[in-house]
């Protein structure tokens, strides 16, 4: 397995290693001491699945507190998943990377806690899987608009499948202007 690092401090992109022949494949998806010397040293306490369908886009979602690390991978199809850095103290702050997850690669992302997230689905179908350093509360769910114009993240679908509730993420301005009045 190996790591790459990303111009954002604490984003790292996971290459497993495939064992592949005639029959399949085989890697270890998650193994916590070789995670761990790789510098993810975050607990993992729930797993989310969601499937979702050619044209969806999820996010951009974070938790305030306590927040979640998330370990991603996409198990069927294939996604574009993003990262935007939302921790006021770094100089990346308001900064997104994005990397294309699918299930030949399975390339898995770590996004430590301080980011939104969201993905949009490139393939008829996706399957995603995450880990999650803290159990789902609703009570501290947000979200950033994803087609927020200061962020401009440059998403490859021209009419996103969005649901409701994502339709009324705040802007990162107004997201900005809660944090100086913290």
């Amino acid at each position: 397995m190996s790591l790459s690092t990303t111009p954002i401090e604490g984003l790292i992109l996971v290459e497993p290693r495939v064992f592949q022949d005639d029959r399949g494949f085989f890697f270890e998806s998650y193994h916590q001491p070789r995670y761990e010397a790789l510098g993810i040293k975050e607990t993992f306490v729930q797993d989310n699945h969601s499937l979702s369908r050619q044209g969806t886009l999820r996010g951009l979602h974070y938790q305030s507190s306590p927040g979640q690390a998330k370990l991603v991978r996409c198990v069927r199809g294939r996604i574009w998943d993003v990262a935007v850095d939302i921790r006021p103290d770094f100089a990346t702050f308001g900064k997104w990377q994005a990397f294309e997850l699918d299930a030949v690669s399975h390339r898995q992302l770590f996004i430590p806690v301080g980011f939104a997230h969201g993905f949009c689905v490139l393939s008829e179908e996706a399957e995603v899987l995450y880990k999650c350093s803290s159990v789902y509360d609703g009570t501290t769910e947000s979200g950033i608009a994803w087609d927020d114009p200061e962020l401009a993240v440059a998403w490859p679908v021209a009419n996103p499948v969005i649901s409701v509730r994502d339709q009324g993420n705040e802007s990162f301005a107004a997201f900005r202007s809660r944090l100086k009045g913290a």
